[in-house]
């Protein structure tokens, strides 16, 4: 299969605008090392799932196949981190029962529709950077409350600056 014909997908939450705001406030109050690669407020995302290479024939299954209603949830960040491998990262205070159920049930799809899952414990996270060996978070930690009310189906593009791209956005609003 040529590169064209698929598309590097995964399942995410989307922040809005006034939670992007807050982040990049968060995000300029950090010492970053010179080589990070501090991600743009429009790639900023908590996955749920990643999905991997898909057939651009598939993407019409997808789209209905991964359709689920979902209950709103406010997820709490707040926690900084720094993994291995020099990822900066924002953690939630607690992981709301709404955010492992919307998860269990989107792998119950993913696995419906022929697909593997990460066989790794979920870790809900929104990266901020990479290559961040060595960053200093501020000292008064983030207390950020996002109300979550939908999911959307994702491309990696790999472009700096717009390294995600909105493939199907998926709302409470829509199930109502």
């Amino acid at each position: 299969m040529a590169p064209g014909d698929t598309a590097r997908l995964f399942l995410a939450l989307q922040p809005p605008p006034a939670v992007q705001a807050a982040l990049a406030a968060q995000v300029a109050a950090w010492r970053w090392p010179a080589d990070a690669a501090v991600y743009a407020a429009a790639d900023w995302h908590l996955t749920l799932h990643f999905i991997g290479p898909v057939s651009r024939e598939q993407l019409p299954a997808l789209r209905t196949g991964l359709a689920l209603p979902m209950q709103p949830f406010t997820l709490r960040l707040g926690t900084p981190a720094l993994w291995p491998h020099g990822l900066a990262v924002l953690l939630p205070r607690e992981t709301p029962p709404p955010l492992r159920a919307l998860h269990e049930q989107l792998a119950q799809r993913l696995q419906g529709l022929g697909l593997r899952l990460d066989a790794r414990p979920y870790r809900p996270h929104l990266t901020l950077a990479r290559r961040a060996q060595g960053a200093c978070a501020p000292p008064e930690p983030l207390q950020l409350d996002w109300a979550v009310t939908g999911y959307a189906l994702m491309e990696s593009t790999g472009r700096p600056g717009a390294r995600y791209q909105l493939v199907q956005p998926y709302g409470t609003a829509e199930f109502v």
